[in-house]
């Protein structure tokens, strides 16, 4: 039996802003407001039959695009790169799964779109476009083709990825790292994916750079939104059990009085895990080392509580193949802006690092793929957020409810901009607020993502890009 197989038809593109309620630091930079790519993308079977799919991710700017470059140009830049994109995929051509689709643009088309873009950035004097970037642009898309084809075979987004509709095995993705007696031969993808999906996972809070923790770095500028401000009403309000800490990377001292702080409040709150994220700013072990080793000594219940290290190291791990075996010793170390792809993903298992963070703004093909080879080679994984509002929201919860992730899913984007997914929220209520310590899964249902309306209940204005039968 012929496996089933879809091709683009058409695409539509819009770019939707949201404004934070309070700022996310991210670095050396605060996010104050964000576009949110969304794109309905139609595809259409060998017989003929068509359907639409939709995706959305955040163009996190600070996040896939550190510079000192203007704000204004890197955002730009991302928008007409994912025009760039909308206009490629539309005369794409190919058919097939979108495991094969999705890997073929990741592997050969994104990386041509991205060369001639930045040849004419440079021809401009521009500062080029990242790979990270182009990553974050391309997600949207690939996020809409799984859902189309999800609708185009009334099966969901994980379904397909079942034998019977995806029959490919991972030695035609995946090379095993050298050394190991890893083979990918006749695995399929599926054998990586729980069981059965879990309906209610565990939810991260996101401790920003710039939050608040007591009363005393309150300045009276603070929102009046009827959502919680202060890190302890964040934790009572939500049930919260795990908390996830922004560092700076470049001041030891703050970094260790921000865990200790962090950890002190929220223990006796019922925070059971904590975790550090570094944001790639640090360039030598020692200063992780020194950290975690004083947090050993001075407060061990800290230390057992804190789950994992996050990233400390600059991601681009060609350019920087720093050896991490001293950090990773200590604690689990997760690659996250570095895990562009499985191939970066088996670099860091050779400099030491021992766990992906993944997130579905690389692609939904990519985090799929990068979720297999680091199981394969006894990783642990996370799924970790961006911020994510709205449709983003869902294949990023989905994705963590697939996998066995080391503990739930990191969800933030009901902290800094609840406001943006009130209409989706009316769809699927426990995915847009923490209860319990939890997201809820359950409403989720249908072909595809299982948005279930969620994709249609907000007004759009007219599309940037709006090209084929979209």
């Amino acid at each position: 039996m012929t496996a089933p197989t879809c091709r683009v038809t058409g695409v539509a593109l819009w770019f939707l802003p949201v404004t934070t309620r309070v700022p996310l630091k991210f670095g050396t930079e605060a996010l104050t407001s964000v576009t949110c790519a969304r794109v309905r993308l139609t595809v259409q079977g060998p017989d003929g039959r068509r359907a639409s799919g939709w995706g959305e991710t955040p163009l996190s700017v600070q996040w896939v695009w550190p510079s000192s470059l203007p704000y204004g140009h890197r955002h730009e830049g991302l928008q007409e790169f994912c025009r760039i994109i909308a206009a490629a995929l539309n005369s794409f051509g190919e058919s097939g799964h979108p495991m094969r689709l999705g890997h073929t643009f990741n592997e050969s088309e994104l990386p041509r779109l991205q060369g001639r873009f930045n040849a004419t950035r440079k021809g401009q004097g521009l500062e080029p476009l990242p790979h990270l970037a182009a990553l974050v642009c391309h997600s949207a898309f690939d996020l809409a083709l799984h859902d189309a084809f999800g609708h185009l075979l009334g099966q969901t987004a994980f379904d397909l990825l079942q034998p019977a509709v995806f029959p490919e095995t991972l030695d035609a993705f995946l090379t095993p790292a050298a050394g190991t007696d890893v083979s990918f031969r006749d695995r399929p993808l599926s054998a990586f994916l729980l069981p059965q999906r879990r309906e209610r996972l565990e939810a991260w809070h996101l401790v920003g750079g710039l939050d608040p923790i007591d009363r005393s770095e309150l300045t009276g500028t603070e929102p009046q939104d009827g959502h919680p401000v202060l890190l302890a009403d964040w934790i009572v309000r939500d049930g919260l059990r795990c908390l996830k800490i922004k560092l700076r990377g470049n001041d030891s001292d703050w970094d260790y009085q921000r865990l200790v702080r962090v950890g002190r409040l929220g223990l006796p709150l019922g925070v059971t895990d904590l975790t550090a994220d570094f944001n790639c700013t640090v360039r030598d072990p020692a200063y992780v080392c020194g950290i975690l080793d004083q947090l050993q000594r001075d407060h061990p219940d800290l230390f057992r509580a804190l789950t994992y290290v996050e990233q400390p190291f600059p991601y681009d791990l060609e350019a920087h193949p720093i050896p991490v075996h001293e950090v990773s010793r200590r604690k689990p170390l997760f690659l996250d802006e570095s895990a562009h792809d499985w191939k970066l993903v088996r670099l860091g298992r050779e400099l030491g690092w021992t766990g992906v963070a993944l997130k579905t703004c690389k692609t939904q093909t990519g985090a799929l793929l990068s979720a297999a080879w680091a199981q394969a080679h006894g990783m642990q994984l996370m799924v970790q957020d961006l911020t994510n509002p709205r449709l983003a929201q869902i294949p990023h919860c989905l994705l963590a409810a697939h996998l066995p992730t080391l503990r739930g899913v990191e969800t933030n984007a009901m902290q800094f901009y609840p406001a943006a997914s009130d209409l989706e929220a009316t769809v699927h209520p426990g995915l847009y607020r923490r209860r319990d310590g939890c997201v809820d899964l359950s409403t989720l249902t249908g072909p595809g993502f299982g948005y279930a309306g969620a994709e249609t209940v907000r007004n759009l204005p007219a599309p940037s890009v709006s090209l084929g039968d979209a």
